[in-house]
């Protein structure tokens, strides 16, 4: 009886690379600017291998006090508050998001939401934000890095 390790395949084998981490990363990753100058998103991680079947990206989304964003998601996401405050919609559709004044028509759901409340986007999701004093998410989506 042999007490060497079996050897194995080198082509059978995958490689795990080792996990990422952010230092504090809540309070210093600056999201890059994406909307009507008060609303910013960055992927802080990403899968990195591309040729895998369900990408994901994570990161921060902040929404200073200012114009609302409407987004449709082209992917599923979730997303919880992490500081201040957002008043998030699902529209019936992204025609409804003509700021005519008429949102009792076309709001399916809408929540006051406030730090540590946790929401789950379906792609297709059209979805309005807005913020009274300013806040801060945390999102993780079923997208490849730079997708949204």
């Amino acid at each position: 009886m042999s007490t060497e390790p079996a050897a194995s395949s080198s082509s059978s084998e995958t490689t795990v690379p080792p996990f990422s981490y952010y230092a504090n990363a809540q309070s210093t990753f600056q999201p890059p600017l994406i909307a009507n100058g008060n609303a910013f998103l960055g992927d802080v991680f990403s899968t990195s291998d591309l040729s895998r079947p369900n990408p994901m990206s994570a990161g921060f989304y902040r929404l200073q006090p200012g114009p609302e964003l409407v987004y449709t998601y082209t992917y599923d996401e979730m997303k919880i508050l992490v500081e201040g405050d957002m008043q998030i919609a699902q529209l019936a559709s992204a025609e409804d998001a003509k700021g005519d004044g008429k949102d009792a028509e076309m709001v399916k759901a809408e929540v006051d939401a406030k730090k540590g409340d946790t929401f789950f986007f379906p792609k297709g999701a059209v979805v309005r934000f807005r913020t009274r004093e300013g806040g801060l998410a945390w999102f993780c989506g079923a997208r490849a890095r730079d997708g949204a």
